[in-house]
């Protein structure tokens, strides 16, 4: 074996050591991002970091409107302040808080209440892809982006020959790129 051939092969075993041990540091980014982006990309068919909900409540309500709401509010266990009160009709009530609104019947005794909860990891998942951690996470992006880069440059130099960038390799090479141009100049 020539120095040449050897000191490529050396080279090419480096390369792999290090697209081994980067790509293992980006799988838990790349999962978080890739999940997050699948949830924001159907954002039209569902809200990706809260779940609605409506609850009924039956409950004995005085016809007073202040004491009806401070009833429904202790009946909840809501601690939170309205940030609006309002007269529907002579008999029922709105109540709205921050992430719910309170529907009040006080005819029938009954509390519809409607509102969001935050998805627990899907939330955070969104609210990092999204950047809303602002320059802080920006250089976390930056450097999964940078090693994303490297990820995808490395890999087109691991397999030499007729399975590498020369061969198979190089056509995959060019349908990949191929995806995104033919969308941008069919699909829009």
């Amino acid at each position: 074996m020539s120095t040449t051939s050897k000191r490529g092969a050396g080279a090419r075993r480096v390369l792999r050591a290090m697209h081994r041990d980067v790509g293992y540091v980006l799988v838990g980014l790349t999962f978080v991002y890739a999940l997050s982006g699948l949830a924001v990309n159907h954002v039209e068919d569902w809200d990706p970091s809260f779940s609605h909900f409506e609850r009924t409540h039956e409950l004995e309500l005085p016809s007073d409107h202040d004491a009806a709401v401070e009833r429904v509010l202790a009946h909840l266990s809501i601690d939170d302040t309205p940030s609006e009160v309002y007269a529907v009709a002579d008999d029922e009530i709105d109540v709205v808080l921050e992430r719910r609104t309170l529907h009040l019947d006080l005819a029938e005794g009954r509390v519809v209440e409607e509102g969001q909860e935050p998805r627990f990891l899907l939330r955070a998942a969104n609210w990092l892809h999204l950047n809303r951690g602002k320059r802080a996470w920006t250089y976390v992006a930056d450097a999964f982006a940078v090693l994303l880069l490297f990820l995808a440059t490395s890999g087109l130099f691991m397999l030499p020959g007729r399975k590498g960038l020369i061969g198979r390799g190089g056509v995959l090479l060019v349908l990949g790129a191929a995806i995104p141009i033919l969308y941008v100049v069919f699909g829009s």
